[in-house]
């Protein structure tokens, strides 16, 4: 199996979506259809024994649009003038027509009225110059639909385009000219404003990628050069004021650096040497020379640009609903306005001519362009604020979600506490010292990533000590670790897995719960023989974590609950400091993963917070998953299907209006879109709306409703 990405020109709503599912998803060897409709992208996985890209393709043309292969686009943008600005041409053209094709009507029969109704009784014979005037307009103005109608037509799938140009010549044959121009103008309008919408939301995910500098600066020559050409492990130059190219590292120089373009943070980082610098991120008042880390196509923008692009196929549940009734709504709206047309006249002998033209004033108001744009357009504008806030949400389904949440599980540490822990006190047993405690316990730990490993390891560094990693070490999940120090076995571990290694005395078990009523964390050391000592490590409590908790609540997330390996004693200190609902301690990782599954059987909608590795388990097992400080970790980015850039906890509460505030967007655009279609029907079933001012409506509707959904680019996680 295969998987081929296209550029498909012509996709730019879920009507276009609905055709080529029906074109393409039928193929023999086609096995799956992604679609990303903001930037007109098509993911097909085929079979290629079957099908080859060749046929696909071809069966793209056959709908009336042309796809090409995503990856040999370039970079620049090649389209020809006529390709960028086409459609604007022509409508302008039409609408400049359709003016003078009335204004000859209006000067020929010195009435206003009487050009605007169309002319009225038997002078439905117009002059010939206005008569050509209202044709070109309606011509020039349908010149893209009438490709796709037609296709619709002949395969007997009726979409919008269909809908349309049957409404125009319906009018045509009534001798509605100017109707059936106007018409054909405005509709042009509304797939202009639905066209404008989705490059306006192109272009603020394209202004992501501009965060970061298209040149570096070589340290050793001062020399410019794309990134594109910089290999990891190059030495450059960053000045102050200027945005950092690529991911590095500070080898020289310090200086404040501005992350709020990637992580949404509003204080400058300090940088010295050893710090890890991102592209995108400003330099502010130092010169730097980094070595890079990371190629410009591997940064942690790059990653996170190509996550938003690719979060456009992970749909909301109300988008795949609008899609889905977009397939039956055209249909079923033709079916009407037939209906409309017919059964008066046939049923009561009524006139054929008033209910047709109702029929069609049916068909025009019941174009689903405001009802199919105004999703897809809201969720990417919500994403896209999202991610220059520092919050990368991987798809509206999860966004959706977060606006929906019932009950939320934390990880205890680097979430509700700082993730650094402190060494507090080393406690010798047995006649060992602290330095052979020390350098023990580093030894076993020298590889581990485990915040309460790290803390350990710069103990014994600031104590002098530097000792040779320890040989077949066995990490014991949730536990521990074992391995071989100079040739003898020791291990290390949790309260819990000293009593199951049968070496806890009743002395050493009263002094481990002394630490752990105090809120400390214990970890013990020993060998084959005895406990050899005592480490005791605490964390510090992150100073917005209890009004995060209330924030939470306010917003009706409960319970809110706290997981950790942890022991009871530390693990009831912080839950009581918090404010959480409940808290359970002494957790392996499986044990995590059978509280969140019973969350999420008891509330449906459960998030897991956590550091986005050592929780993977249970973030997979919660309804989605938030990572919380996932800049420069490519786990966290990779597992989460939210990640939070930055530490800050209030994005938490903010991240969950934001959501809510996208849905209600959604919702008032679905309501007013079908209420004014509604609205339309019952005045077209009583003769009191013409098609000029159905289309007129229909048009204002979908700017209106474009309009309300672009309002989200300018909301944040940050400020929602």
């Amino acid at each position: 199996m295969q998987t081929i990405h296209y550029k498909v020109d012509g996709l730019d709503c879920a009507e276009e979506v609905a055709i080529l599912r029906r074109e393409i998803g039928t193929l023999a060897g086609v096995l799956n259809l992604e679609f990303d409709v903001i930037n007109a992208r098509m993911s097909v996985e085929y079979d290629p024994e079957i099908i080859n890209p060749a046929a696909i393709v071809q069966a793209v043309a056959r709908t009336g649009m042309k796809a090409s292969p995503w990856e040999q686009r370039l970079a620049a943008d090649t389209r020809t003038f006529w390709e960028k600005h086409g459609q604007l041409a022509l409508t302008i053209a039409s609408g400049v027509l359709l003016l003078a094709g009335f204004t000859a009507h209006w000067i020929k029969h010195g009435s206003f009225m009487h050009a605007l109704t169309g002319g009225g009784e038997a002078d439905h014979v117009f002059p010939l110059a206005v008569w050509v005037l209202y044709l070109a307009a309606i011509v020039v103005g349908a010149w893209q639909v009438i490709p796709k109608a037609w296709q619709a037509l002949i395969r007997l799938r009726p979409d919008m385009n269909l809908l349309m140009i049957v409404a125009i010549l319906g009018a045509i044959v009534m001798g509605e000219w100017f109707e059936a121009a106007t018409v054909s103008f405005l509709f042009a309008v509304s797939l202009l404003l639905e066209h404008w919408s989705v490059e306006r939301a192109r272009r603020a995910i394209s202004a992501l990628m501009n965060l970061s500098p298209p040149t570096a600066r070589y340290a050793a020559t001062g020399q410019e050069a794309p990134v594109e050409t910089i290999p990891p492990g190059t030495r450059i130059l960053v000045r102050p004021g200027e945005r950092i190219p690529l991911d590095g590292n500070v080898c020289q120089g310090e200086s404040t650096v501005n992350q709020a373009p990637v992580t949404g943070e509003s204080m400058p980082v300090p940088k010295r040497p050893g710090d890890d610098v991102f592209a995108g991120t400003i330099n502010e008042d130092g010169v730097l020379e980094i070595e890079t880390t990371k190629a410009a196509t591997d940064t942690t923008l790059s990653r996170i640009i190509s996550m938003v692009e690719s979060a456009q196929t992970r749909r909301a549940r109300t988008q795949q609903w609008v899609d889905q009734f977009a397939q039956v709504y055209t249909p079923a709206m033709m079916f009407l306005a037939a209906a409309v047309a017919v059964l008066p006249p046939l049923l009561a002998g009524a006139s054929w001519s008033e209910w047709i033209y109702r029929g069609l004033v049916v068909l025009v108001i019941a174009c689903p362009c405001a009802l199919v744009i105004a999703t897809p357009v809201g969720i990417v504008s919500a994403l896209t604020a999202a991610a220059r806030h520092g919050v990368l949400i991987k798809g509206g389904i999860y966004l959706e979600a977060a606006g929906r949440l019932r009950a939320l599980a934390m990880d205890k540490t680097g979430t509700l506490t700082e993730g650094r822990p402190e060494v507090l006190r080393v406690i010798p047993l047995q006649g060992h010292t602290e330095n052979e405690l020390l350098e023990r316990a580093a030894s076993l730990e020298a590889h581990s990533q485990h915040p309460l490993a790290r803390a350990v390891l710069r103990h014994a560094r600031a104590a002098g000590l530097n000792p040779l990693p320890a040989e077949n070490t066995r990490v014991l999940s949730g536990k521990g670790v074992e391995g071989f120090w100079q040739g003898r076995l020791f291990w290390l571990g949790s309260h819990r897995f000293m009593h199951e290694k049968g070496q806890e005395t009743e002395a050493i078990h009263a002094q481990a719960l002394a630490l752990e009523a105090a809120g400390h964390t214990v970890v013990a050391i020993g060998n084959n023989n005895h406990v050899c000592g005592l480490i005791s490590i605490a964390d510090r409590l992150r100073p917005e974590a209890r009004t995060l908790i209330q924030d939470l609540h306010e917003l009706g997330v409960k319970p809110i609950v706290m997981l950790t390996g942890d022991n009871e004693g530390t693990a009831k200190v912080i839950a009581q400091e918090t404010g959480v609902d409940e808290f359970h301690s002494e957790l392996l990782p499986e044990d995590k993963v059978a509280v969140i599954g019973r969350l999420v059987r008891e509330h449906r909608y459960v998030a897991m917070v956590g550091d986005g590795i050592n929780d993977a388990p249970a973030m997979a097992a919660a309804t989605f998953g938030i990572a919380m400080g996932a800049m420069g970790s490519d786990a966290a980015l990779e597992t989460a299907d939210i990640a939070l850039m930055s530490d800050d906890l209030s994005r938490l509460p903010r991240l969950i209006r934001h959501s809510r505030h996208t849905l209600a967007i959604i919702k008032q655009n679905v309501l007013f879109a079908l209420s004014l279609k509604l609205l339309f029907i019952l005045l077209a079933l009583a003769g009191q709306a013409s098609l000029w001012l159905a289309i007129l409506a229909d048009t204002g509707a979908t700017l209106l409703v474009i309009a309300n959904s672009l309002r989200l680019l300018r909301s944040a996680p940050t400020n929602s």
